[in-house]
């Protein structure tokens, strides 16, 4: 039987999705003390929505031909993508100590050859989505009506290589492609909006020939018709949204820090946080 998110996720709500995703994520950044945990926690709402809403796919058979593939072209935020697969079944839960361990499953930079349900190596930004127009290309000649979902940062938007693969989709009109981007105006240097010179990206992407959105991230309403939206658009080319996310969102302690981009959290501040992430959980 083929699973769907949504039939996965039919008795839990997408809040209580997206807060484990935020917990579990929150729970391996404390075995190694460190990670992206900003970036995890503030692209939890996307993630929920895509595993418990839109992909299609079999948590026990990761390579089900019929499955969407979802590409985390941003390597670094594993630890966002492992919580997922655990949500989602892909991964056990009882691995989650191993996180970033030797021999563990989960390196912290996401390896397709290390972990069921990752689909690409990413990592060297700006080629996920030149990976993605690929594999949208190769479904399309298999006659294969599965999707392709690429999550990139803000950051990869200053790629020279992102802008020809936009170009490409378009070209090949990739309908079956459809393009995530976290715009969380954090890049190690500071606000991605200062290191060049940004246009407002949804008019971009749409000059460019895309079906271009641009929504609140941590609006779950908002990320479930977008995603709905871009899947059932009646556009020949690809789609794209852009999602505005908040960096720590769950935590309001380490939200207000000025520096988010690998936040730093002491070793009593752990238990702190969860705590805090604990107070709000939805009902």
């Amino acid at each position: 039987m083929n699973q769907s998110s949504s039939e996965a996720g039919a008795n839990m709500s997408l809040a209580l999705r997206a807060w484990n995703i935020r917990r579990k994520a929150l729970l391996m950044g404390q075995v190694q003390g460190q990670g992206y945990i900003g970036q995890a926690l503030g692209v939890a709402d996307v993630l929920a929505a895509c595993y418990f809403h839109a992909l299609r796919y079999r948590a026990q058979d990761p390579e089900w031909e019929g499955r969407d593939r979802f590409l985390l072209s941003i390597g670094h935020y594993a630890i966002a993508l492992y919580a997922a697969l655990m949500e989602a079944n892909v991964l056990p839960e009882e691995e989650l100590p191993t996180y970033g361990m030797d021999d563990s499953r989960m390196p912290m930079s996401g390896m397709a050859s290390y972990t069921p349900g990752m689909e690409i190596t990413g990592g060297s930004l700006g080629q996920g989505l030149g990976i993605a127009v690929g594999m949208a290309l190769g479904l399309k000649r298999k006659e294969n009506p599965a999707f392709i979902y690429n999550l990139m940062s803000d950051g990869e938007l200053g790629e020279g290589s992102t802008w020809e693969a936009a170009m490409s989709a378009v070209q090949h009109r990739l309908d079956n492609l459809i393009c995530l981007v976290d715009f969380n105006n954090q890049q190690a240097d500071g606000k991605s909006t200062d290191m060049l010179a940004q246009v407002p990206e949804e008019q971009k992407w749409a000059a460019f020939g895309w079906m271009a959105q641009r929504v609140d991230g941590n609006d779950m309403s908002a990320v479930v018709a977008a995603l709905d939206a871009a899947r059932a658009a009646d556009h020949t080319g690809p789609r794209v949204i852009i999602f505005d996310t908040r960096m720590c969102k769950g935590v309001e302690f380490l939200e207000n820090r000025e520096i988010t981009h690998f936040v730093r959290v002491e070793p009593d501040e752990w238990a702190t946080a969860l705590a805090v992430l604990e107070e709000g959980k939805p009902q």
